[in-house]
C-alpha cells in the first residue's frame, strides 16, 4: 500500500471517529473494595455511592456506560493503557494526580480521620474537630504537633497509593510507622484484630465498617481535608492529547463536568449521597 493510500486511510478512520466519538459505551473504572464509596453485594455486584452516581451522570450524558473493576494501586496505569475511559473510586483531585490525568469538577466531599479500637489509648486526643491544611495556621500546626506525640511508637495502617499514605508519609506529623495494605477491607481487618494501632482513611469508610460488622471502631482526633488530602472527590480522565483520540477525551472531561452540574442542581448527588453516606457529601 503506498503512502497516499494510507494517508487516505488514516484520516477516514479519523473522521469516522470524530463523528462518532460515543461510538462505544464509556468504560467506567471502579474498585470494588471501598465501601460506601464502591463496593460489592453478596451477589458480586458493583454497589455503592458512585456506583449509583455514575449511572445517573451516564443518564444526563445521553450515553451507555459499563462499569469496569480494577485493583486501586493499578487504577491509574490502567486509565492510561485505556482499560477504561474515566475514574469513579474516591479518588481525591490532587495536585501531584494532576500532574498526570485531568478531573472533572468534584462531585463529593471525602474528610479522612484517624480510627482505633475502643479503650485505646487514642481516644481523647485533644484537636480541633477539623483541620484544613490548606489554610495553616497555628491552631493547625499545634493540632499536627499533639497527633504526632500521639503517633509516635504507634504502627499506622493505611491502603497503599492514598492520599492517607501520602499524608502520614509526608513528614507534618514527624516519623511514623507506617503498614500499608492494597485494600481498604484488608486495613479494618487488621485494625480489629489489634495489628494495627491505629488507622488513616476516609472517616465514612470506618463508620461504614463499623456500623455493618459491630466491631466498636472509634474515631479519634480531628477530620482532615486540604493539602495532601486534596480538594474533594472527582472524576479521574485522561489528558486529552491531539487526533480523534485526544478530542474524545476532551468531551469526556466537558461531558461529566455537564452531567455533574445538572446532577448536583437536581439534588441527585446530594440524594445518592445521603442514601449511602447517611449525610450529604456533596460539594
Amino acid at each position: 500500500m503506498n503512502i497516499f493510500k494510507k494517508t487516505i486511510i488514516s484520516v477516514l478512520a479519523s473522521l469516522f471517529i470524530i463523528g462518532n466519538v460515543y461510538a462505544d459505551k464509556i468504560k467506567i473504572g471502579t474498585e470494588g473494595a471501598y465501601p460506601p464509596w464502591n463496593s460489592k453485594d453478596a451477589s458480586g455486584k458493583l454497589i455503592g455511592f458512585e456506583v449509583e452516581l455514575a449511572w445517573t451522570l451516564c443518564r444526563y450524558i445521553g450515553q451507555q456506560c459499563e462499569i469496569v473493576e480494577q485493583d486501586w494501586d493499578g487504577m491509574i496505569p490502567a486509565l492510561l493503557m485505556r482499560k477504561f475511559d474515566v475514574i469513579m473510586a474516591g479518588m481525591s483531585i490532587t495536585d501531584e494526580r494532576l500532574k498526570v490525568i485531568n478531573f472533572s469538577q468534584g462531585y463529593a466531599d471525602e474528610v479522612a480521620s484517624l480510627a482505633v479500637m475502643k479503650g485505646s489509648s487514642l481516644e481523647g486526643m485533644n484537636t480541633p474537630e477539623g483541620i484544613n491544611l490548606t489554610l495553616g495556621g497555628s491552631s493547625v500546626k499545634k493540632a499536627l504537633k499533639t497527633i504526632e506525640s500521639a503517633l509516635a511508637g504507634k504502627t499506622v495502617c493505611v491502603q497503599t497509593a492514598t492520599i492517607h499514605q501520602n499524608f502520614l508519609e509526608s513528614g507534618d506529623v514527624g516519623s511514623v510507622n507506617v503498614r500499608t495494605y492494597k485494600t481498604q477491607d484488608e486495613v479494618n481487618l487488621d485494625l480489629a484484630s489489634g495489628r494495627c494501632d491505629v488507622a488513616l482513611a476516609a472517616a465514612v469508610a470506618f463508620t461504614d465498617y463499623a456500623e455493618k460488622s459491630g466491631k466498636p471502631v472509634v474515631l479519634v482526633g480531628p477530620t482532615f481535608s486540604g493539602g495532601a488530602f486534596g480538594n474533594g472527590v472527582g472524576v479521574g480522565i485522561r489528558k486529552g492529547g491531539s487526533g480523534a483520540i485526544g478530542e474524545r477525551d476532551a468531551k469526556l472531561l466537558n461531558d461529566f463536568n455537564k452531567a455533574i452540574n445538572l446532577a448536583r442542581k437536581n439534588g441527585d448527588i446530594s440524594r445518592i449521597a445521603t442514601k449511602w453516606f447517611g449525610f450529604d457529601a456533596s460539594m
